[in-house]
């Protein structure tokens, strides 16, 4: 086995969002930990935001490095230095975002030809379908990633190879999910744009990343199949593909210095986090994390803080960046002045959660974006509550499978 993976060279290409990114850099750290050579290709500034990881694992011994490639942003209206999804100016600029990513085929190509020893294998975020394209050309395999799990992926699968929502006539009333091993309800409104997009172009790209998925040798998963065992080999059926379950990939961070260097480098430091978490007493703490690729609006994150604060609890919050800042800080910075870690953390991200829950769990509540592996690994291991708030993308599609696996309450009235 060890002198097999000695001959393995694996080329990763993760997606610029935190989400993604972080447990695809955990991967690379797995995969290189069992005698692989692993290369990491991205933008300038994404490498910056994990190079010191990745330059620790080479100085123990490991065979990892990072290529980087330019991303276009001057041809696709961006500004310099948004080479990360939470570093966009607004929502509206993702369309930019996916254009510079998908002008990078041509210099990815020309990168992977004169790369010595030559790829065994690419690894590739299920949003590069033109990893593909490459991967056929170069004679490469190449097996997809996708971080949210097997349930999310098997929904989007029936949404896209059924007519069921054209049988749904209500966009608020909830349905029963075919075609799943458990009793899932949703509503048209939360599915409606699974695997489809809301416009003409959004819908193109993801045609084109289902077509590329069918050409790959298999799916990687940062899931585990004790957590989704049914989902795991259904959506391995219906995909009639294989799928390796390799998470949680957090695991691998060993160090408290691995996980506080995990992802952007914090704004806080996370020695002194961790200092003030110790301090709290039990159940006094909600940490609140709304995620990378999730805008919440100007009235949500006000409504928000503002709600944190009358309940008397201090909150870290963690976040990449909030709208408001930009519009209404002066006015926001009066309201939660005494919420100071809280606020610090507004304006450059916290400690990852890997790092936070090494803090005694007692302490903490949380407030989740995404209800898939996090939130859901936690509500298994650790006995307390938390509030799930999905904002967009794939963190809808995980939280009918948290109702059902775990013991929850719906709110039926919006509060925002």
């Amino acid at each position: 086995m060890a002198s097999h993976s000695a001959n393995l060279h694996f080329v990763l290409f993760p997606l610029m969002a935190q989400g993604h990114m972080i447990p695809m850099v955990d991967m690379a750290r797995i995969l290189a930990q069992r005698g692989a050579m692993v290369t990491i290709i991205t933008s300038p500034v994404n490498a910056s935001r994990f190079k010191s990881v990745v330059n620790r694992a080479f100085e123990s011994g490991l065979k990892m490095k990072i290529l980087e490639l330019q991303l276009p942003l001057a041809e696709v209206g961006l500004p310099e230095g948004c080479e990360n999804f939470d570093l966009l100016p607004s929502f509206a600029h993702i369309v930019n975002m996916v254009l510079a990513m998908n002008m990078l085929e041509e210099p990815a190509e020309n990168m992977l030809k004169v790369l010595c020893p030559p790829p065994s294998c690419i690894i590739s975020d299920g949003c590069f379908p033109w990893t593909n394209d490459v991967a056929k050309r170069l004679n490469i395999p190449r097996a997809v990633f996708y971080g949210p799990g097997c349930f999310a992926f098997l929904c989007i699968h029936i949404v896209t190879s059924t007519n069921i929502l054209d049988e749904i006539d209500s966009d608020s009333e909830y349905f029963v999910m075919p075609g799943l091993p458990d009793r899932i309800e949703v509503t048209k409104r939360q599915t409606s744009t699974w695997g489809r997009g809301d416009t003409i172009e959004s819908t193109k790209v993801f045609e084109r990343m289902v077509k590329a998925e069918k050409d790959a040798i298999g799916i990687v998963v940062n899931s585990f199949e004790e957590l989704e065992p049914k989902y795991v080999e259904e959506f391995a059926k219906v995909k009639d593909k294989k799928v390796w379950c390799v998470g949680p990939v957090s695991l691998c961070n060993e160090s408290f210095q691995d996980r506080a260097e995990r992802g952007n480098k914090a704004a806080i430091n996370a020695h002194d986090c961790l200092k003030w978490l110790d301090s709290r007493e039990p159940g006094s703490l909600v940490y609140v994390c709304l995620g990378s690729l999730s805008y919440a609006s100007t009235e949500q994150a006000i409504e928000l803080g503002l709600g944190l604060e009358s309940s008397n609890i201090p909150s870290p919050k963690s976040t990449s960046r909030s709208p408001f800042l930009h519009q209404r800080h002066s006015v926001f910075i009066h309201h939660v002045r005494t919420l100071t870690l809280w606020f610090l953390a507004l304006v450059s991200p916290m400690p990852r959660l890997v790092t936070v829950v090494t803090s005694p769990l007692e302490r903490l509540r949380f407030l989740f974006h995404n209800p898939f592996l996090r939130s859901k690994v936690a509500s298994l291991c650790f006995p307390f509550p938390f509030v799930l708030f999905p904002l967009a993308l794939c963190a809808f599609r995980g939280l009918p499978m948290l109702n059902h696996v775990c013991t929850s309450t719906r709110l039926h009235k919006a509060v925002f």
